[in-house]
């Protein structure tokens, strides 16, 4: 039997030109996938939980700098190193080049973690409780995980499934920008992009192509399917 293929390969494009830091993108990630909340015990300890993360750094020379901020979230490398390292294959590649997590399969060995050259994977050290009225947020598209799993950004896959049964219903295709992530959706600069890669039409491919566009540690040969823009004019596309 073959491999899998499928018409979608999700991906996203982040301009850093464009964002401004102001951190919407990790509240919307938090609420939209029902990431624990921390108390400062948790926070002191290195163990707060966050699938995206906003580093910050300056550019430049005083008195000249410039503060520059660099969105970072599970970049769903087409090889990612975390993958081969798990013994009970809880992380895997989908068809649709996601790196899925399976966390009824973790048993919390953090061997991905390990792994991860962009540190984006959080570990569930505590058992997290909603106090009312936040209990009314969670989402009823997401579990709840338990102590002890492994968890990082999903390109919110909830929406992508959501989107490709309509369409399936419909006898189509996604349309480019029917799936949105929390992140995409809340930025108010409009710094994210997200969509299907495998349409070389689509708008995150053809910014994909942009000229300013890097990715992270593209040395390692990860492949990520997060890419971003810097320096120069912004695309209008």
């Amino acid at each position: 039997m073959g491999k899998m293929t499928s018409p979608y390969k999700w991906g996203m494009v982040i301009d850093l030109d464009r964002c401004t830091g102001c951190g919407a993108c990790v509240v919307a990630c938090q609420a939209e996938n029902n990431v624990g909340l921390c108390d400062k015990k948790e926070i002191a300890e290195g163990r707060d939980m966050h699938w995206l993360r906003i580093e910050r750094f300056w550019v430049g020379e005083y008195p000249d700098v410039r503060v520059r901020f660099l969105p970072v979230l599970c970049q769903h490398c087409h090889d990612a190193p975390c993958e081969p390292v798990c013994p009970v294959y809880a992380s895997y590649h989908n068809p649709d080049g996601l790196n899925g997590q399976v966390y009824n399969r973790c048993v919390g060995t953090r061997y991905c973690g390990n792994n991860c050259p962009y540190a984006v994977r959080v570990f569930n050290f505590y058992p997290h409780d909603w106090p009312k009225p936040l209990d009314n947020q969670l989402s009823p598209d997401i579990t709840v995980r338990s102590r002890g799993v492994m968890e990082k950004c999903t390109f919110c896959v909830q929406r992508i499934r959501r989107a490709k049964e309509e369409a399936k219903g419909e006898g189509r295709m996604v349309r480019d920008g029917e799936v949105q992530p929390a992140c995409a959706q809340t930025c108010p600069a409009e710094a994210i992009v997200f969509g299907n890669m495998a349409d070389p039409q689509s708008r995150v491919a053809r910014l994909s192509r942009s000229p300013r566009r890097f990715r992270l540690l593209e040395h390692l040969g990860t492949h990520p399917s997060v890419y971003y823009l810097k320096g120069g004019g912004r695309e209008h596309v």
